[in-house]
């Protein structure tokens, strides 16, 4: 499907969302978050088992379109001289909603990386689950050079993922990051070979699709709150979780596979 410059396609058991905005380097404006909604709310009901998403052309995304005729721009410029801050919120609450679709989906998130990914690409990417990146990609939290900061959540997903003292170093000199040192900090989780981050990360994704899909999104679910929760009550919904999870009988093909020395065929979830 093509909803504006985000395209979502299936590939076998693994969805993809593309931003294609290539002259803007797929930054985003109003009317391609409004279509990065509706691709998650696509891929919702579709029931992938697993997500990549992936930029057009030399660049994962600049993340937010700044120029002013992105009509979201326009409005918080109208309000700079009085001081408001409120068209601010109503901007970042517009975007959240997105987000928030697209990262309650309850499969793993891949960001294929195979450009720059600067400013609120590089915090989308933090937020996914894994990374992959190519060898020639360049990740930089730009915001605090144009007076800015991180706030599409990525800040705390970068601080999480890495501890606060190197997001700070990141984010607060606003350096380039290329795929070594992505790789040596925890931020990639894969170098692809040049030109290959989007091949690199749906093979990862067929990976993972590969597994109990029920046990992958319980796994997830756990991994994703790991971080908010003190250890007992961590440990505890792990518990649970796995509880839940071995009451649905998925775990019946997996272990009569690995008995019988076959591979596992998992169905999906209803």
């Amino acid at each position: 499907m093509t909803s504006g410059a985000v395209h979502v396609e299936r590939v076998g058991a693994v969805g993809v969302i593309t931003l294609d905005r290539p002259a803007r380097r797929n930054a985003l404006d109003r009317a391609m978050w409004q279509a990065l909604a509706r691709a998650a709310d696509e891929l919702a009901a579709a029931s992938p088992r697993a997500v990549v998403v992936t930029g057009a052309g030399d660049a994962f995304t600049a993340g937010m379109d700044v120029n002013p005729d992105n009509p979201m721009v326009a409005g918080v410029a109208a309000a700079l001289a009085t001081g408001d801050v409120a068209p601010a919120r109503a901007m970042l609450a517009e975007i959240h909603a997105a987000l928030d679709r697209l990262f309650a989906l309850p499969v793993p998130l891949i960001a294929a990386i195979g450009g720059l990914a600067y400013g609120g690409g590089a915090e989308i990417a933090a937020r996914c689950d894994l990374r992959v990146i190519d060898p020639a990609a360049i990740v930089c939290f730009s915001e605090v050079r144009l007076g800015l900061m991180p706030d599409l959540g990525g800040g705390v997903a970068l601080a999480r993922l890495l501890g606060p003292g190197r997001a700070a170093d990141l984010i607060l000199t606003a350096r380039k990051l290329g795929a070594d040192e992505a790789l040596a900090l925890g931020f990639a989780n894969r170098i692809s070979a040049r030109g290959e981050a989007r091949a690199t990360a749906i093979a990862l994704a067929e990976e993972i699709a590969a597994n109990g899909p029920r046990a992958v999104r319980a796994a997830l679910g756990v991994l994703r709150r790991a971080t908010d929760l003190p250890w007992p009550e961590a440990v505890a919904a792990e518990v649970e979780a796995a509880a839940r999870l071995i009451a649905t009988g998925e775990c019946q093909r997996g272990i009569t596979a690995v008995l019988g020395r076959t591979t596992p065929r998992f169905d999906d979830p209803t």
